[in-house]
This record gives C-alpha cells, sequence and structure tokens, in this order.
C-alpha cells in the first residue's frame, strides 16, 4: 500500500470519532415531545395585596380562585408549601398564615378535602418543623391534615420530559392522587437557581427517603434539568406564592428578609416565576429553566400574560442578589 492510503487511512481513523459523535448527537432524542405539551396562548397572573401577615388570606386567596376560574368543587387539593428550615425572625418559610388561607378558601370553595404536604430537603424532623415553624398549630386548629412526602407511600412514575436523562421518579401516592396540586412557594433567591418560586418549589415533593437528603438525585443530574422533569411531570394546577415577606440576598436560608407585601397566583407556573423574576429585578430570559419551561410549557414574555387584581409596577423592585446573579439581572430601563 502506498504512503498516500496510509495517510488517508490514518485521516480516517483519527475521524471516525469525531464523525461517531455528531452521528450519536443527531440520534439523540429530544428532552421532551412537543406533541405532548399545549401552551396556553395566553396566561393570567393575580397580584394581591397583603401588606403583613395579619391579612385575611382566606378571603384574598377565595377571590383569586374566583378570578382564575379554577373550580374545586369535590376536588382533593393538596398543598404544597416551602418548608425546609426554620431559623427565627427569618423568610425561609411560606408562612402558615398564607398556608391556612389556602385550606379555608379551598374548603369554602367545594373541595372535597385538603392535604398539607412537604418532603422536607434539610430537616428530617418533620414535628421540629412544624411545631417550630408554627404551622403545625395552624393546621390543627383547621383540622387539615398534613403529610411528611418524604415518608409517605411512593409509585413509580414516568418523566414527561428527560431533561435530566432520567425516565421516571418514585413520588408519592399522596401527590399522585390529588386532583388539584397547589405549588406554595416562599418567594427567595437562590444561590444555585438565582431564583425559587412555584417550580423550583416542586423539589420538595421528592421523597428523601429514597433519594437522600437535600435530594441528591435532583443535584447529581443538574437543578435546572430537575425543574424542568418534575415542572413538565407534576403539572401544579396552581401556584400560591408568598411574597409578603420575601428573601434576597444568599438565599433560599442564608439571605435577608425583604418586604414585599403581596401574594401572586396563576395557574400557569412558567408565567408566575417570570413575573416574580422580573418583580424583583432579574430578566426571566436570562434564567436558564424558566426560558426552557417558556418553550413548552408556559407563557414567559410579557406580552403573552395578562393581570389581575394590582398591576405589576407597584410592587417593582430590585433585590439583592449574590454576584454571580448580576448578570441576569434587568437593565435600569428594564
Amino acid at each position: 500500500m502506498s504512503s498516500s492510503s496510509d495517510l488517508s487511512r490514518r485521516d480516517l481513523l483519527r475521524v471516525l470519532p469525531i464523525a461517531a459523535t455528531l452521528v450519536a448527537a443527531s440520534c439523540r432524542r429530544a428532552p421532551y415531545r412537543a406533541s405532548d405539551f399545549a401552551r396556553p396562548a395566553r396566561s393570567f397572573v393575580g397580584l394581591y395585596d397583603a401588606p403583613n401577615y395579619d391579612a385575611d388570606f382566606a378571603d384574598i386567596i377565595g377571590r383569586a380562585l374566583h378570578d382564575l376560574g379554577l373550580d374545586a368543587r369535590g376536588k382533593s387539593v393538596l398543598l404544597k408549601p416551602n418548608l425546609v428550615e426554620f431559623s427565627p425572625g427569618s423568610a425561609i418559610n411560606t408562612h402558615p398564615r398564607v398556608v391556612g388561607g389556602a385550606a379555608t378558601a379551598f374548603l369554602r370553595a367545594g373541595a372535597r378535602e385538603v392535604i398539607v404536604g412537604e418532603a422536607p430537603g434539610h430537616r428530617r424532623d418533620i414535628e421540629y418543623l412544624l411545631g417550630s415553624s408554627g404551622l403545625g398549630d395552624e393546621l390543627k386548629s383547621l383540622g387539615v391534615p398534613f403529610v411528611d412526602l418524604n415518608h409517605d407511600d411512593v409509585r413509580v412514575a414516568p418523566l414527561r420530559s428527560q431533561f435530566t436523562t432520567m425516565t421516571d421518579l418514585a413520588l408519592p401516592v399522596t401527590l399522585l392522587q390529588a386532583d388539584i396540586i397547589v405549588s406554595m412557594p416562599k418567594l427567595k433567591t437562590h444561590h444555585w437557581a438565582a431564583l425559587t418560586a412555584s417550580m423550583k418549589n416542586l423539589f420538595g415533593v421528592v421523597p428523601g427517603a429514597i433519594y437522600g437528603w437535600p435530594k441528591n438525585i435532583l443535584h447529581l443530574h443538574g437543578i435546572q434539568n430537575s425543574i424542568l422533569d418534575l415542572v413538565a411531570t407534576i403539572r401544579p394546577h396552581l401556584s400560591i406564592v408568598d411574597a409578603v415577606v420575601a428573601m434576597e440576598g444568599d438565599g433560599p436560608i442564608m439571605g435577608s428578609p425583604r418586604a414585599t407585601g403581596f401574594v401572586m397566583m396563576g395557574v400557569d407556573p412558567v408565567a408566575v416565576d417570570a413575573t416574580c423574576a422580573r418583580l424583583i429585578g432579574f430578566d426571566p430570559a436570562r434564567i436558564g429553566y424558566i426560558a426552557q419551561a417558556a418553550a413548552f410549557l408556559g407563557n414567559m414574555d410579557v406580552s403573552r400574560i395578562d393581570h389581575r387584581g394590582e398591576q405589576p409596577g407597584r410592587y417593582q423592585t430590585r433585590f439583592e442578589v449574590l454576584d454571580q446573579f448580576k448578570g441576569l439581572q434587568l437593565t435600569s430601563g428594564g
């Protein structure tokens, strides 16, 4: 064989791995099938004034349910607050009065039952969290049960998208059996995801008894990827954001309280999170999981979001954020 033939063979051997990579990339399955999802043409987001926790949250949330047209009659409702840790004087958790107000509003609206459930990712002692946060007393006064989703019975559920490349997760039966799933986050900055609101709050349904603390499998596969797979699969029917007192800075635990004075509600979690982002000074298009979710799950563009209640400008502010997230903030003309 001539030297020119030998050179061609060497070239071929050098190119083969590159070609194999390109073929694999072209054959790799997309993370979701567009036909499985129907993004709404428009989304409604309600902003309701609540200057402090003495507000009548049952009335506020009841009015919002009417505004948003959510029918709870005869339905089983699961409220999923943020109950991750406790520190006196902090703004870590969804306030008990907001959770209690939501439970009362749904019962008044004809819900068959209301259950509150959470799978804390830090504290394993749920009795300590319920007692120290005051949520336990609030629910007891209303006769509303609490389920520790970390230790609930589970059923393996297929994931409707595969941003993480996982095909399924074991999820709590209480979650899977609910007719209406309500994400009830505390509005906070987040030291890995930039923002924690309706979609990030779904980390708290993944059972730690199976996947570890703090939800090790989700961190292993990427936080933003995990957010997308969870929201695509669970598809919460409603979001109620506690932004009466939010958290800025080094959230979701070490940040500082920031009075913001409102409750936000909506049936499109993408629109809710995008609106939350704008109100605290972020550009949602620069937050990866919000921008990706807007491609197939919901609406991020302000031109596709209609507001109920108060207008967003009333609550517009600019949160303190960690240095790595300053590039995600809106410009002064925002």
